[in-house]
């Protein structure tokens, strides 16, 4: 949640041009896995409802955009290769921009130049 600011200002500039959506996945950072030391404590998901717990500490952060939370089969996470993180745009139903994977090709300021030269 380092960049989540920024997202959140994407969320209040695009969004009348634009939907914006959050899908949490597995934790990539989990407290008993590879943790980093500024990170919120929590573990590796052990079911759906470790998943939405974790998913609602996020809400907390008020993201102002819906989450929603992939299964524990990792469906959307191993579909659009978003572990442990990643920004896309879709336009009628088409990817139309794929960053790179993060945490260090996780970027929103590269969505808001893409999004403005699509006003």
């Amino acid at each position: 949640m380092l960049k989540l600011d920024e997202f959140k200002e994407l969320v209040k500039d695009f969004s009348g041009v634009a939907d914006f959506l959050m899908v949490y996945i597995a934790e990539a950072h989990s407290s008993d896995g590879w943790a980093f030391s500024n990170n919120y404590d929590i573990n590796q998901h052990k079911g759906l409802e470790d998943r939405l717990s974790a998913a609602r500490i996020l809400v907390q952060e008020d993201p102002l955009c819906p989450v929603v939370v992939d299964e524990m089969s990792n469906c959307s996470a191993m579909k659009y290769g978003a572990l442990p993180d990643r920004l896309y745009v879709l336009q009628g139903g088409k990817v139309v921009y794929k960053g790179a994977m993060g945490p260090w090709g996780y970027n929103p300021l590269e969505v808001r130049a893409f999004l403005e030269k699509m006003k």
